[in-house]
């Protein structure tokens, strides 16, 4: 596998957002092969374990055979470096990840100069989740469906001991909702005169 053709895109994935999985599949069209690289992550309290966390990934990611799913512990560049990769690949929400994720780019870069960090800004309809608030909602009971992956929604229910409805019992739900959201939008556009 040619190095320059991959990226790294590390995160603790705790628990996988719709926003992350937008990422890894963008940056599939630019990279040959996007490693999501687990973090064991000794400085935070993790809801779900490493291993539950990767084999959540894994289903969720089953079929792109350009997306390997790995863990990794200390250094993100020493791992990097031992990977024979080049690119790290971070997303950005908002002003504040910008800061954030411009010191951590600084501080890999110079600790090894030959590792880049490429930002990919996060789809719009993302831009208000991290794993941190889905956690906080989910367990205070809400509705965090389409949020994150069926799959990993259906674990943060287990987690939260909340009921779980699998997806095709909730489709005349859901149609109802986007009926009306569509009706609201219709609405909208024809009172607007310019």
């Amino acid at each position: 596998m040619e190095h320059r053709n991959v990226a790294i895109y590390p995160g603790t994935f705790d628990p996988l957002t719709n926003g992350h999985v937008s990422i890894v599949r963008r940056g599939c069209e630019i990279f040959g092969t996007v490693v999501v690289a687990v973090a064991h992550d000794a400085y935070k309290d993790t809801l779900f374990t490493l291993e539950e966390r990767m084999e959540m990934i894994q289903g969720v990611f089953t079929g792109m055979p350009n997306v390997l799913i790995e863990s990794f512990n200390g250094l993100l560049v020493d791992y990097v470096d031992r990977r024979g990769a080049r690119v790290i690949l971070r997303g950005l929400r908002a002003v504040a990840d910008f800061e954030y994720e411009f010191q951590l780019a600084l501080m890999n870069r110079k600790l090894k100069r030959h590792i880049q960090t490429v930002f990919l800004m996060t789809d719009y309809q993302w831009l208000y989740i991290s794993s941190t608030i889905i956690k906080a909602a989910g367990g205070l009971g809400g509705n965090i469906r389409g949020l994150v992956p069926e799959m990993v929604y259906r674990r943060l229910c287990e987690r939260y001991n909340q009921p779980y409805t699998p997806r095709d019992e909730m489709e005349s739900e859901e149609s109802e909702d986007l009926r009306e959201l569509s009706q609201m939008q219709t609405k909208k556009a024809s009172s607007f005169q310019p």
